[in-house]
């Protein structure tokens, strides 16, 4: 197959969650300049309204629908209208996240838990086997859970987020062994510290950004384009031999 070939999207149907802003929105434009059909999701429609008309404006096809993706009921209806507009799911992005509290796990409230496992675990969950009939009846898919390295080892102040992760990455293996036969392919990415909204209260801060580059090989943070490109490698022909793997992109930081 020639090289062109291999990332070439094109007829394919992506579903990107949390794609309004940072890993999601440079996801979904990688994908667009690849040829695939774009639904992104977050919560605010004004927010997917603005990045669905830059996409459009530069030549791709793309349909934001707003959706908690927390909440099943609306992840049932992401799927349904999605499917309305293209009538195929071919690549599953999991990528929104929510990490509302920072400190010990001891003073993590009930709250807090719920509002982390529902947002990072169990929306994927649901959303996969929402896909899964589909993908199956097409002869195939990938899903890419946009995971962490807090899943691999854990964060100081970031406990259950860890936690959440962790079992995303799990999730990602079990379902991998379960769905290959399927010819459904199933991976995470775990970036390591991006320059993204999401974890501004760390970059922001000088003197720890100071401390945690001094550590890293590549000595510097990463940037929402090089996770991209890991998520284009992940939807294509080029990683079809890939499924359960999990794929760091963190400077070199768990070296």
């Amino acid at each position: 197959m020639m090289t062109n070939q291999l990332f070439n999207l094109k007829g394919k149907t992506a579903l990107i969650t949390g794609a309004s802003k940072g890993i999601g929105e440079a996801i979904a434009r990688i994908y667009a300049s690849c040829g695939a059909n774009l639904v992104i999701n977050s919560r605010k429609q004004e927010d997917l309204d603005t990045v669905s008309a830059e996409i459009r404006e530069a030549g791709g096809i793309c349909t934001g629908i707003a959706a908690n993706a927390g909440n099943l009921e609306e992840c049932k209806m992401l799927i349904e209208k999605a499917m309305a507009v293209y009538g195929s799911i071919d690549i599953l992005v999991n990528n929104a996240a929510a990490n509302p509290v920072y400190g010990p796990i001891v003073t993590c409230e009930e709250w807090a838990f719920d509002k982390i496992m529902d947002v990072n675990l169990k929306a994927p969950f649901e959303l996969c086997k929402l896909v899964y009939p589909i993908m199956k009846q097409n002869g195939g898919g990938s899903v890419i859970n946009i995971s962490s390295i807090a899943g691999l080892t854990p964060d100081p102040g970031l406990g259950m987020y860890s936690v959440s992760k962790a079992a995303l990455n799990m999730l990602t293996k079990v379902m991998a062994k379960e769905w290959g036969q399927d010819k459904i392919r199933v991976n995470a990415i775990c970036p390591g510290l991006i320059k993204t909204k999401f974890s501004e209260a760390l970059w922001q801060n000088e003197k720890w950004l100071a401390g945690f580059i001094k550590h890293l090989p590549l000595g510097r943070m990463g940037t929402v384009e090089e996770i991209a490109g890991i998520a284009l490698f992940l939807a294509s022909e080029a990683s079809a031999y890939c499924t359960g793997t999990l794929f760091t992109a963190d400077g070199g930081i768990t070296i």
